[in-house]
């Protein structure tokens, strides 16, 4: 079942911010995926064809001394060891050319950053248990797959320190390994187009997806029918070399709206 309902208020964008030698991606839609148990596998969710990244939610308890925490629903057990089957998950992914991350954060959880080296040592954890440190290590969650960076779905506690940790986790990426760095902003607006006019000339990122829920369910606001994202929002904010595409919560919600089908041609 599903461990919560995200975005009240609605996030509005998902800043995808690709440091250290950003390649050009294709724009694409991504979505996030390990909060309800009938959303299919994380393989299935690649093989569909419709995302270009997906973040995997959510690492809900970190910092201030705790030991780190998965929570996958009902799609794994990290305490049993029996998450890391989706290391298989991860590779079938990649083959496909789809970037794979970890969200941390959420909604439900414990979590904040209480100092400088909380934050590095977060960093330090993520690199060497999720990412490319500590491959052969048999401490990693989801076992030998080597996730392509971290999303921040921020959404209790202080905003403290994470712009260290992020600075730190930019650090890991050298030579031909890119670290992918995303951010899920939390606030309202009463204006989405000059919102994003805002966003995409002041923010220093390589692209900004817009996030919205995938069914008027997912959320408590900010349902767009997908009739009027592809007739009215996007032919508009495509026009930005900043527009990297399409971010949706969840794949569960977008399995019973159809919601991905309907706009991936125009994304």
């Amino acid at each position: 079942m599903e461990a919560k309902r995200k975005y009240t208020p609605l996030l509005l964008l998902l800043l995808l911010q690709i440091l250290l030698h950003a390649s050009a991606q294709r724009r694409g839609i991504a979505v996030y995926w390990g909060q309800n148990d009938n959303e299919g596998t994380l393989s299935e969710t690649c093989a569909t064809g419709r995302f270009s990244y997906i973040n995997i939610a959510f690492l809900y308890i970190f910092g201030g001394g705790q030991t780190p925490e998965l929570n996958l629903a009902g799609h794994c057990n990290p305490s049993a060891n029996t998450c890391r089957s989706i290391a298989a998950d991860v590779r079938a992914c990649h083959r496909r050319g789809i970037k794979v991350m970890l969200s941390i954060g959420g909604g439900v959880g414990n979590y904040s950053l209480s100092s400088i080296a909380d934050a590095e040592n977060l960093s330090i954890y993520l690199w060497k248990n999720f990412l490319a440190g500590g491959r052969g290590s048999t401490s990693r969650p989801l076992g030998d797959a080597v996730l392509d960076g971290i999303d921040l779905d921020i959404e209790l506690g202080s905003s403290q320190y994470y712009d260290v940790f992020v600075k730190k986790m930019k650090s890991y990426g050298r030579g031909w390994r890119k670290v992918y760095i995303s951010g899920a902003p939390q606030w309202n607006t009463q204006n989405l187009m000059d919102s994003w006019i805002r966003w995409t000339s002041e923010v220093n990122a390589w692209k900004i997806f817009l996030g919205l829920p995938a069914a008027l369910q997912a959320a408590g606001s900010g349902f767009i029918p997908a009739e009027v994202l592809t007739a009215e929002i996007l032919p508009v904010i495509r026009r930005s070399r900043k527009y990297g595409g399409v971010m949706l919560w969840s794949k569960y919600w977008d399995d019973q709206s159809g919601y991905s089908t309907a706009i991936v041609r125009s994304v």
